[in-house]
C-alpha cells in the first residue's frame, strides 16, 4: 500500500548512504586519474587522455569549491538521487519492499568504497543510475516529456566520460525515446542504430568542443593488443622501433613485456617499463605514416588465434572468472600524494568499509563474470515479467557494458565494472519483486534465465576450490 511518508524516509535512508561514503572518504580520494585531471581542472588546459568533459565539469565545480569534495557530492548525490528516485517509483506502486530493496543496493560494501573516489567510472554509474530513475518516472501521469528529455541529457553526458560507455547508454537511450519510436523490429533495429551513433559520438564532439588536445590514448590498447599478439603468435606485431632488434625471439623479447593483467609496463609510469614504450610504438607509426589503427586491425586479422587467447587471457583476469584479484586492489584507500595536500583521513569508519569492500571483492559479489550472467539471465526472464519496460534496457545495459570489456580493456581494476555489478543488482532485485508478485512465467523460461548465473558461480567457486590461494 502507498503511503504518503515513505518519499521522506527513503530521502533519509539515501542521505545516510551517501553520507557513509561521504563522512568515511571526505574530501574524496584521488588517484594517479584524477590527480592529473584536477590538474587539468586548474588549469583549463585539457588533453583527451581523461574525459575532458568530466575536467570542464570539475573546472566548473572549483569555483564553488576547491578540491575534490565537490566531484565527491556529485557523484554521490547523482547515484543515490537515481536510486532513491527508483525506490519512490517503487512506492507509488504499493511496493514498499522492493523501494527498500532498490536502496539496498547502494549499500554493497565494494559501492560504498568505490564511490569515496573521485572516479570517472563511479560518475558515469550515477549519470546512468539517474537516467534508469528518469526512465522509470516517465509516465503520461509524470511529465514524461520532461522526464525523457532529463534522461537522454544523462545519457549523454555519461557517454561522455568513457568511449565504451555507448555499450552501457544506447540500450536505456532506446528506451527513453517515445514507444512509437521503437516498436516493432524494424523501428527497433533503426533506433537502435541512430541512438548508438549519437551515443558513441558524444565524447568525441565533446573533446572537439572542449578544444582538448589528441593525447593518444587509443594508442594504448593498440599497443595492449599487439604485444598480446606476439606473445600468443611467437611473430613480431609491432612496426620497426628504431635501436630496438626483436628479429632473433619476438615472442620471448617483446613477450615478456607482455601482463594479460594489464598494459602498464608499455606506458611510461609502469613499474620496470618495456623498450617497446608508448612513444617508441607512435615515432614508428608516425615515421611509417600509417594509421594505427589499420595496422591493428591488419594483425588481428593475420593472426586471430593468438589475439583470441590474448583477449580471452585478459578478460578472464578482469572479470575474474578462473582468477583472483590481480595485482590492482580491489578498492583504494592510499592515494599517492598531490601537489595541493589533500589526503583521506583515516578513521574507523573508513577501516570498516574499506574492509566490508576488501573482503566481499573475493566473494561473488566482486566477480563481475557473475554479474554478467546474471543480466544474461535477467534478460531471458524479462520479456515475461511486468517491469520489462526497465529489465529489458538495464540488464541489456550491464550485460552488453560488461562483456564489452572482452574487447575494449586494458587493464582490469574492478571500478570498471560498478555500472555493470549496480544495474544487474537493481534489475535483480525488481525481477525478483514480479515474480514474488504473481508474475506468470513458464518453468523452462524460468530454468533458462536461471542457467547463466548458475553455471558460471559453480564455475567460478570449483575453480577455485580446485586452485587455493
Amino acid at each position: 500500500m502507498y503511503r504518503r511518508s515513505t518519499p521522506v524516509v527513503i530521502g533519509i535512508i539515501a542521505l545516510l548512504g551517501a553520507a557513509l561514503t561521504a563522512l568515511a572518504y571526505w574530501p574524496g580520494l584521488m588517484t594517479w586519474d584524477a590527480i592529473r585531471q584536477y590538474g587539468q581542472a586548474l588549469s583549463g588546459d585539457f588533453d583527451d587522455w581523461h574525459p575532458p568533459a568530466m575536467e570542464w565539469l570539475w573546472r566548473r565545480l572549483i569555483e564553488i569549491h576547491a578540491g575534490p569534495a565537490p566531484m565527491l557530492v556529485v557523484q554521490l548525490a547523482l547515484e543515490w538521487g537515481g536510486l532513491a528516485l527508483l525506490a519512490v517509483w517503487a512506492n507509488r506502486q504499493g511496493r514498499r519492499g522492493l523501494a527498500i530493496a532498490l536502496l539496498a543496493c547502494g549499500f554493497m560494501p565494494i559501492g560504498l568504497a568505490l564511490t569515496g573516489e573521485v572516479l570517472k567510472d563511479c560518475l558515469m554509474a550515477g549519470a546512468l543510475a539517474m537516467a534508469v530513475a528518469a526512465l522509470a518516472s516517465a509516465t503520461p501521469e509524470n511529465r514524461a516529456a520532461a522526464w525523457r528529455i532529463v534522461g537522454i541529457a544523462l545519457l549523454v553526458f555519461a557517454s561522455t566520460l568513457r568511449f565504451n560507455a555507448f555499450l552501457a547508454t544506447t540500450p536505456i537511450a532506446v528506451v527513453l525515446l517515445p514507444p512509437a519510436w521503437w516498436r516493432g523490429k524494424l523501428r527497433l533495429a533503426l533506433t537502435s542504430i541512430v541512438a548508438g551513433a549519437v551515443m558513441i559520438a558524444a565524447m568525441p564532439l565533446a573533446n572537439s568542443l572542449l578544444g582538448a588536445k589528441p593525447s593518444g590514448v587509443g594508442l594504448s590498447l593498440v599497443i595492449f593488443d599487439l604485444g598480446g599478439i606476439t606473445r600468443f603468435s611467437d611473430t613480431n606485431a609491432f612496426p620497426p622501433i628504431a635501436d630496438f632488434d626483436y628479429s632473433d625471439d619476438p615472442g620471448g623479447i617483446v613477450g615478456a613485456c607482455y601482463d594479460p593483467s594489464k598494459w602498464d609496463r608499455y606506458a611510461w609510469w609502469g613499474a620496470d617499463p618495456c623498450d617497446i614504450g608508448f612513444d617508441n610504438v607512435k615515432e614508428a607509426f608516425d615515421a611509417r605514416r600509417t594509421s594505427p589503427y589499420h595496422w591493428w586491425l591488419g594483425q588481428v586479422a593475420a593472426h586471430p588465434l593468438a589475439y583470441a587467447q590474448h583477449r580471452f587471457s585478459h578478460f578472464n583476469i578482469n572479470t575474474r572468472l578462473f582468477s583472483r584479484d590481480p595485482t590492482e586492489r580491489a578498492v583504494q584507500v592510499d592515494p599517492p600524494p598531490n601537489d595541493w595536500g589533500y589526503r583521506v583521513t583515516p578513521s574507523p569508519l573508513l577501516s570498516a568499509i574499506d574492509g566490508a569492500a576488501v573482503w566481499s571483492a573475493a566473494t561473488p559479489l566482486g566477480w563481475p563474470i557473475v554479474w554478467i550472467a546474471l543480466a544474461l539471465g535477467l534478460l531471458v526472464a524479462a520479456p515475461a515479467l511486468a517491469s520489462r519496460r526497465l529489465l529489458v534496457p538495464l540488464a541489456l545495459s550491464s550485460f552488453l557494458y560488461g562483456m564489452g570489456y572482452a574487447a575494449f580493456s586494458v587493464a582490469s581494476e574492478l571500478r570498471y565494472h560498478w555500472w555493470t555489478i549496480l544495474a544487474a543488482a537493481i534489475a535483480a532485485v525488481i525481477a525478483a519483486s514480479d515474480l514474488t508478485g504473481g508474475a506468470v512465467i513458464s518453468r523452462g523460461r524460468l530454468a533458462l534465465a536461471a542457467t547463466p548465473p548458475l553455471l558460471v558461480l559453480a564455475l567460478c567457486i570449483g575453480w577455485r576450490l580446485l586452485n587455493p590461494a
